[in-house]
């Protein structure tokens, strides 16, 4: 009886050079062996022989122990191998190729098939020509064919394969991009609730025709489809079912595959588990979050170059996060360089602002925020920050995991935050809204009047000035894909960050820089100017050359408030034209140098519209644009009678240590900061909603406070703006 034969792989040939080496062919490379006795054993490792035999025909000067020795080395080089006798009836060069990939051929071929809204025979006979046997029950792996990877049934096929701990491969094989993948394993990995979330994430137009006309499914689509093509497609499915049951993985295999049969191009589209899914995690993770208390712990900086203080280099954040990013999968559509200007600009996009919420076609050109934005000295920088507020701006969206009380403010009174302390909007605003609201873009919306007898939803936040959760309504948390009546959920105190620490800085920044905005722009005060020379690194200079080379001048003012934290904003206008097209960005850090190159940035970020030409839906940035003149607008100009301050750097090594001077500066103005865990389990980058009561954003905000107040206090005004007299444009950024 003889044993199993031994030979080289079937996707193997060798040739000997006398005297030189034994070479080893594949289908792409090449293998040279040398050593004792090679060129006599090569011819006979053809897999007619078993070891016995082999011994046999080798010549006696072979020693077997060296025999041995080298069959040993050439297997575990991955050369040689066994071969059982009884191996399955298959033809030499469909061996090789299992041989290739590294698997035997499959054992394991019971496949059932599913159609939705596609033909099966055509795919039957795919599957068959695969070795593989169609059945109906107890099958190994499920093939669900469809021609939409949103088809309302496939709800109930993961159902029912999630009940059968039983895998299945999904495929669209019409169309001109053929869509392969993943093979969900229920139990290990993503469901294909987790898929669906993630594709109609990235069909907004459709989500807003489906949700405007009640539909229960994916809008129909034309059919397109192509003889060759989906043969094409069918016997890709059956190539990937057959792998699978032969044992073959690769991560591949849980992403989501796309060919392009326009220009031949395949992309990998990552699919990934969401923590939280409704079908097969857990639903209780955000809610948790949001009841834990917010703990900061020291975080040592590791990168102060370019914008900001981070604990992770720009690289590291992109590296870790890159896989959200996918036209189809992805939290993150796609992050492009926006070409419109001259590349030092370095400004980026990552999608639309779901800030804005879905509200159909007029909001995606109706502010200049109406994209996901990202700006930097470098363009690793700007690709950075576009990912991060894309990924901030989602995990600010509502999706009903959300911790939420029920309740009216009477009811909560002990424990609730009234909306009036953070919102700030003035009864006459209020009483005005209608046409206000008409005239303006999202971003300008005024509320309602609060009823504090009406019940809504809360959410619990964190006060960092007294330990303990206090509750704010949950519409003006979290973005929704339209206003509330009395609430609005704006991004003013959102913030990303490499680590929780850097996040919460981030949103704190954010909050006393805006107020500072709104405390010069609505009084319009002369402030002092910012001596761009003593805080220049050479970059800021580069910028001011870009700038002029366009026709413009740059320059900066000192908007630092009562909080003590250096902000600044960085003004451009035209020189060469009566039209000046003035714009501006803003910065606040504890460094000065920073807060002036991320006012810069943030400059250079919006350049882009203006340089573009084209109109813009906000009727407010139109008119900026055609009508502001730093004559006619004299607080963009510096008071020469102030000078320039000199800058003081606050910031210290440790991240926890800023968040630590910041907050005490707030609390020194009597005000209280509370910090909303937004993080979501899928995404996993650090996220925060910054709430400080009594600090007003940008918009236009008029209650009595801080507005009117400060500016008295600090001796920019002698008397408070009255409210008839403040800017009547209202911050367009």
């Amino acid at each position: 009886m003889t044993g199993p034969h031994i030979g080289f792989k079937r996707h193997l040939r060798a040739e000997v050079v006398p005297g030189d080496a034994v070479y080893v062919f594949s289908e792409e490379d090449t293998t040279a062996l040398r050593g004792p006795h090679l060129e006599e054993l090569a011819p006979l490792l053809d897999g007619t022989r078993d070891l016995a035999r082999l011994r046999r025909d080798l010549p006696a000067s072979a020693e077997p122990e060296h025999v041995a020795g080298l069959l040993t080395e050439l297997a575990e080089a991955g050369l040689v191998a066994l071969r059982p006798t009884g191996e399955p009836d298959i033809d030499h060069s469909t061996s090789a190729y299992w041989d290739s990939v590294g698997v035997a051929p499959a054992t394991l071929n019971r496949v059932s098939l599913t159609a939705v809204g596609v033909d099966l025979g055509p795919a039957a006979d795919a599957l068959r020509s695969a070795g593989l046997s169609l059945v109906d029950e107890d099958a190994d792996l499920s093939v669900v064919l469809c021609d939409d990877y949103l088809a309302a049934s496939l709800s109930d096929v993961d159902e029912q394969h999630r009940a059968e701990v039983r895998p299945w491969l999904l495929a669209k094989t019409v169309g001109t991009r053929v869509w392969l993948g993943p093979v969900f394993t229920p139990g290990d990995g993503p469901c294909w609730h987790c898929l669906a979330t993630r594709l109609w994430a990235n069909r907004p137009a459709e989500a807003h025709v489906r949700d405007s006309l009640g539909l229960a499914h994916a809008v129909a689509r034309p059919a397109v489809a192509f003889g060759p093509l989906t043969a094409v497609a069918l016997n890709l499915v059956a190539l990937e079912a057959a792998k699978w049951l032969a044992g073959l993985r690769h991560d591949g295999q849980r992403t989501l595959w796309t060919f392009d049969s326009r220009d031949l191009t395949g992309r990998r589209h990552e699919v990934r588990a969401r923590p939280q899914c409704a079908s097969c995690g857990d639903t209780e993770l955000v809610r948790e979050r949001t009841r834990r208390p917010v703990l900061l712990r020291s975080r040592p900086k590791t990168h102060t170059s370019g914008g900001g203080h981070r604990s992770a280099t720009p690289q590291e954040v992109l590296d870790t996060y890159r896989h959200l990013v996918s036209p189809l999968t992805g939290v993150v559509k796609d992050i492009s360089q926006d070409r419109r200007g001259p590349a030092f600009f370095n400004s980026f996009r990552s999608g639309p602002n779901t800030a804005l919420g879905n509200r159909g076609a007029a909001h995606l050109r109706s502010a200049l925020r109406s994209q996901n934005g990202g700006k930097g000295v470098t363009p690793l920088h700007a690709e950075v920050g576009a990912l991060c507020e894309a990924l901030e701006r989602h995990s600010g969206h509502a999706d009903g995991d959300e911790e939420r009380v029920r309740g009216s403010f009477r009811s909560l009174r002990d424990r609730a935050i009234h909306p009036d302390t953070v919102q700030l909007f003035d009864r006459r605003q209020q009483h005005d809204r209608a046409r206000w609201n008409a005239e303006h873009s999202g971003f300008q919306y005024v509320c309602a009047p609060f009823d504090e007898d009406a019940e809504f939803d809360w959410t619990p936040v964190w006060s960092l000035t007294r330990q303990r959760h206090r509750l704010l309504p949950t519409a003006m948390l979290y973005f929704t894909t339209a206003p509330h009546e009395q609430f609005t959920a704006d991004s003013n105190g959102n913030a990303a960050g490499s680590s929780l620490e850097d996040a919460v800085l981030q949103g704190m920044l954010e909050v006393v820089e805006r107020d500072a905005v709104a405390l010069w722009w609505y009084n319009r005060t002369r402030q002092p100017a910012v001596d761009l020379d003593a805080v220049d690194d050479g970059w800021i200079a580069q910028a001011r050359r870009v700038h002029a080379e366009l026709g413009r001048e740059v320059w900066a003012l000192d908007l630092t408030s009562d909080i003590g934290v250096p902000t600044v904003v960085a003004l451009s206008r035209r020189t060469d034209q009566p039209r000046q097209d003035v714009m501006m960005g803003f910065g606040a850090h504890l460094d000065p140098a920073v807060a002036v190159r991320r006012a810069l940035t943030e400059l250079n970020q919006m350049m882009p519209s203006v340089i573009d030409g084209r109109g813009w839906d906000d009727a407010d940035f139109r008119r900026w644009l055609e009508q502001a003149t730093v004559e006619n607008q004299p607080h963009l100009l510096p008071d020469p009678a102030l000078g320039t301050p000199a800058p003081v750097d606050l910031s210290s090594p440790d991240l926890l240590d800023d968040v630590r001077t910041v907050h005490k500066r707030l609390e020194e103005a009597g005000l209280e900061v509370f910090v909303l865990d937004q993080t979501r389990p899928d995404i996993g980058l650090p996220v925060v909603k910054v709430i400080v009561p009594g600090l007003r954003g940008f918009w236009a905000r008029f209650a009595p406070g801080r507005l009117y107040d400060v500016p008295v206090r600090l001796g920019r005004l002698t008397t408070p703006t009255a409210y008839e007299d403040l800017n009547p444009m209202p911050m367009f950024l």
